[in-house]
């Protein structure tokens, strides 16, 4: 498998970190310590990334993306993972989910999300269930060609105010081989719907500025022609998503990864206490191995699922290791760079405590570490089960 760059990758990547070094870089701290970023420099990001042909590059260019293969936006995803994701989130990748937009949908949703004109929010996550999708509680009644929705959503995250929701609701009960088992409907709402209530949520110490938000649905009622797909095809339509969502995750904390790696290495190779360099000492320098070591395995997992992807051969599993290991070996990292920097590691005036706080994210969201090895476990037991 060869994972070099191609000439073509290394043009975009090229491009990408000089508009970063630009546009995100400056802008981070301010935003950490504001726990918010302005509207006006969430436009400017927004418009600068749609002149540069970054915006909605993991769409097909049938629908106006730049239909880039799973392989190099993977790689697009590690660079942006090295920045703040509240100012980073603005270079807008559309949720593919949207590709099942049909009819007026198309010109509704799909269209206006590929020129920035609208954007989404996956609605899935609810206070009583996190991990345990079919503990879900928001329904969604028939009533004539309507559906009335009840029920609330948290940890619904966006860089801006997202001006409607890909929300996942039950619409009944199917009776299968395993015994009762919801029925998950997806639906597409727009944020002034009458009976949905959209504000803000609490503060998150990891990625500060990237807020959440708490959905609410009270007596909602949507016409049938708001269904993403089929009824009762929610949870096909999330789970696409979802593992290529945590392949993404992978990516991005190889990012942060070498971020940490090359500011500890600077300062393990320029900072002085006894006469010599930090990194001369072995408890400096075994830490700086480690995490080399972390970042190149992480790397190649993510790169491994990412060329599964693209060949149309990815399975769940693939996707649950490269979060699973790439998410933990950022923990790893940045609490050695924390370490590796003393005090200084701590101190605002630096990344390293930023970025340490927003690591601990990772091995949460888009399924936990436990879910991860729980969907791991379960792949390599199936084969010895009778």
């Amino acid at each position: 498998m060869n994972y070099e760059l191609t000439d073509e990758q290394t043009m975009l990547l090229t491009s990408l970190q000089a508009f970063l070094d630009e546009e995100i870089y400056p802008y981070e701290a301010e935003a950490d310590r504001n726990g918010e970023v302005p509207v006006e420099r969430c436009e400017h990001i927004k418009q600068r990334a749609i002149e540069m042909g970054f915006y909605a590059a993991n769409l097909p260019e049938s629908v106006g993306g730049g239909g880039l293969d799973y392989t190099t936006l993977g790689l697009i995803e590690r660079e942006l993972g090295k920045v703040s994701y509240a100012l980073a989130g603005n270079i807008a990748r559309p949720t593919e989910l949207l590709l099942a937009c049909e009819g007026d949908q198309i010109e509704k949703y799909l269209a206006p999300c590929v020129t920035g004109e609208k954007h989404e929010c996956f609605a899935l996550t609810e206070p009583g269930a996190g991990s345990d999708i079919m503990a879900m509680a928001t329904k969604a009644v028939a009533d004539g060609d309507d559906y009335v929705i009840n029920g609330s959503k948290h940890f619904i995250s966006s860089p801006c105010l997202p001006d409607f929701a890909i929300l996942f609701a039950t619409t009944g009960v199917d009776e299968t081989a395993k015994g009762p088992r919801k029925r998950v409907t997806a639906f597409l709402i727009d944020r002034d719907t009458k009976g949905f209530d959209m504000q803000l949520g609490p503060l998150c110490t990891s990625q500060r500025a990237y807020r959440t938000y708490e959905l609410s649905f009270n007596d909602c009622r949507v016409h049938k022609s708001q269904i993403l797909g089929e009824e009762g095809t929610g949870l096909d339509l999330a789970n696409k998503w979802i593992r290529m969502g945590r392949v993404w995750v992978g990516a991005q904390c190889c990012g942060k990864m070498e971020r940490l790696l090359d500011l500890s290495s600077e300062w393990a190779a320029t900072r002085k206490q006894f006469g010599q360099a930090i990194g001369k000492f072995q408890g400096t320098s075994f830490k700086i191995a480690d995490m080399v070591t972390d970042l190149q395995a992480s790397d190649l997992l993510v790169m491994h699922a990412c060329h599964r992807a693209d060949d149309g051969r990815m399975t769940p599993n693939d996707a649950a290791i490269a979060k699973l290991f790439a998410s933990e070996a950022l923990g790893r990292t940045a609490d050695s760079a924390v370490q590796i920097f003393g005090g200084m590691g701590l101190m605002e005036d630096l990344p390293i405590q930023r970025l340490w706080r927003d690591a601990r994210l990772e091995r949460i969201w888009d399924g936990t570490s436990e879910i991860q090895r729980h969907i791991i476990a379960k792949t390599q037991l199936r084969a010895y089960e009778s």
